[in-house]
């Protein structure tokens, strides 16, 4: 089973405004709104890609409330603890003119330590052997930034995989633990070594030096347009990005989560496995809003899928 976890989710409404101006008045000619948070992303997609996953976190208030009913309304499994305040609503700006996103992000809640511990075991409770934990997205207010570090620590002691998607302090704490697989951007990875990281043998060489230091099995580094970097113990994969129509950018990198989710529960090939995740990055950047493309038009984009193996 796959489990992902998302501790500050959000109602992502994705208006579309062409010419979007500040100190303007702006009109919507289009408007759309998603249950989201990175985690959930990642469970939506799953879902499209015909596995299954348990979408499991912290939400509250009435907003919370029309998430998880969103949530099961599309079929989804779920394990969510409510806490006092209200879940945050996540305003995404798409200028289809400019070709800009702008992203415009309430705060969310405040967590305690006991609602995190409440929640983490309820879950350990339920993982087996061989599962997929994915632990993605921001913390909410009152969340340790040592959270991922412990949660990876103790789902790895659950006998589970965690693929870890974070920036910054997360990121960096989350490497302590070792988790199964990472996925930084390259921004994200220029950023936790502090330097601009610009070609592919530098990108390749600071994943590798993670892989050393942290012990981790895999490490797939996202080049946004520009495809991405699949680095496991014995191989590199560079895959160029496909060429495709973009709806809207948001949630991209979690689909390539979802499909690397489901391709390591498959035990699908490395080459299979950059494939499906190319393919599922490209359909999603089709859709607008957070929107999870549909299953058939991944399967039309894996064939057009150029990779190149070291």
């Amino acid at each position: 089973m796959i489990y992902t976890v998302t501790l500050n989710p959000a109602l992502d409404k994705t208006v579309e405004i062409r010419e979007f101006a500040v100190d303007s008045v702006n009109r919507i000619s289009a408007m759309r709104t998603d249950p989201g948070g990175k985690g959930i992303n990642v469970s939506k997609v799953i879902q499209k890609l015909e596995g299954k996953s348990i979408a499991a976190g912290i939400l509250g208030g009435s907003t919370g409330k029309a998430i998880l009913a969103a949530l099961e309304e599309m079929g989804l499994e779920t394990c969510f603890h409510f806490v006092e305040g209200e879940t945050k609503t996540n305003l995404k700006v798409v200028d289809p003119a400019r070709h800009t996103n702008t992203d415009i992000n309430e705060p969310g809640v405040t967590v305690t330590e006991e609602t995190l511990g409440n929640l983490l075991k309820e879950l350990l409770e339920r993982v087996d052997e061989g599962d997929i934990v994915v632990l993605s997205g921001s913390l909410p207010k009152g969340a340790p930034k040592d959270t991922y570090r412990t949660w990876t620590e103790a789902f790895k002691g659950a006998g589970a995989k965690v693929i870890l998607d974070a920036d910054g302090d997360l990121l960096a704490e989350g490497l302590k633990a070792s988790p199964y697989l990472v996925k930084p951007n390259n921004h994200e990875l220029s950023r936790l070594f502090g330097r601009t990281l610009t070609t592919k043998d530098e990108l390749e060489e600071a994943g590798r030096k993670l892989m050393r230091e942290h012990y981790i099995e895999k490490v797939v580094i996202s080049l946004g347009g520009d495809g991405a970097l699949y680095l496991t113990g014995d191989a590199t994969v560079s895959a160029e990005g496909l060429k495709v129509p973009v709806g809207s950018t948001v949630g991209a990198g979690d689909s390539v989560v979802a499909a690397l989710a489901v391709a390591e529960e498959r035990g699908m090939s490395l080459e299979d496995t950059v494939r499906l995740s190319t393919a599922t990055g490209a359909a999603n950047v089709m859709c607008s809003g957070t929107q999870a493309a549909e299953y058939d038009v991944i399967k039309e984009l894996i064939p057009k899928v150029v990779l190149v193996v070291k």
